[in-house]
């Protein structure tokens, strides 16, 4: 079941790579559309900052600090930048998720977002998580550069 959820996290961790990459317009990374408040920049430093803190830190011990308000506020990082640490964040979870027994899967998840929970809900919650940003980046990369 690890290597299940191993792949499929890297399969949407490399389509957020691919997202970022695929922009023509470098500054259209970071902007916003009326209505809209999140830029792509943005949300791409939100799902890394929840990947390393929720599996990074809390699963694979990593020693990752969250500042979640950061990945709201921090603007203009380089393409360069946000690809390096797109790839890093691939490496841990690939790392923490493969590593990760099948008892560890089932025991309850150290926070309680929506009640007593196994770590295996909790990461499907995750991933969906990063499957929904995803699109949301698309939908803005494809709206902004027609």
């Amino acid at each position: 079941m690890q290597t299940v959820f191993a792949e499929l996290f890297n399969r949407e961790i490399q389509t957020l790579k691919k997202e970022i990459a695929s922009f023509k317009d470098e500054a259209n990374i970071w902007k916003a559309l009326p209505g809209v408040t999140n830029t792509a920049g943005n949300l791409a430093l939100h799902l890394m900052g929840n990947l390393n803190h929720f599996i990074g830190a809390t699963l694979g011990e990593t020693g990752y600090k969250r500042d979640r308000d950061a990945e709201f506020s921090t603007k203009d990082v380089s393409r360069e930048t946000l690809l390096i640490d797109i790839d890093r964040t691939a490496v841990m979870v690939d790392k923490v998720l493969t590593g990760i027994s099948p008892d560890r899967l089932q025991a309850p998840f150290p926070f309680e977002m929506f009640g007593k929970r196994d770590t295996a809900y909790y990461l499907l919650h995750f991933y969906g998580h990063l499957t929904y940003h995803n699109g949301q980046i698309n939908y803005l990369r494809r709206i902004l550069e027609g």
